[in-house]
């Protein structure tokens, strides 16, 4: 029988590799399907001069998965954008504050993202808007906006409260 994990050891290494690994499935799915229908374009278009209509409207709806999904694991891990250049002046507890700071940032810009994105589909959904490419409900489409900024805006608040613990983040 194994031994149990040291529950100590959570405190010091928080979880995130484990959690993390969802949405970096998440993103790899999406970027194979982005792949696969954009080649599979190509190739009919190469061959037939025809283009399959959905693989645009799919294609864009995929990159912004790719795109929030990958600000999520960045924000969470500490590999957000930065100019490291003036942080490295910094002391390490001015390091932190500045952490700190982008953190609250990111959760103010992802949170308008969340209540305009709600907003945008809400309305879309609520006027039948329609794709124009296969005339599908486009709140399909713009609903995942809101859900994956509020990942994010988990993401940077379990990422501020490691912070303010005294943790790496």
């Amino acid at each position: 029988m194994a031994a149990e994990p040291d529950p100590s050891a959570f405190r010091e290494n928080p979880p995130t590799r484990i959690t993390l690994k969802i949405e970096e499935v998440l993103v790899a799915a999406a970027m194979a399907a982005m792949a696969l229908i954009t080649a599979a374009n190509v190739a009919t278009r190469y061959l037939t001069d025809i283009s399959i209509s959905f693989t645009e409207e799919y294609s864009v709806v995929l990159m912004v998965l790719v795109s929030l999904l990958g600000t999520a694991i960045a924000t969470a891990s500490g590999r957000h954008i930065r100019i490291s250049y003036f942080t490295d002046l910094l002391s390490p507890r001015g390091q932190k504050v500045a952490e700190g700071v982008a953190m609250l940032l990111t959760i103010l810009c992802f949170g308008l993202l969340v209540w305009h994105g709600w907003r945008l589909a809400y309305d879309e959904y609520r006027f039948e808007v329609l794709s124009s490419g296969l005339g599908h409900p486009n709140w399909w489409y713009t609903g995942w906006l809101p859900l994956l900024s509020a990942v994010v805006v988990l993401r940077a608040l379990g990422r501020l409260i490691r912070l303010a613990r005294g943790g790496e983040g």
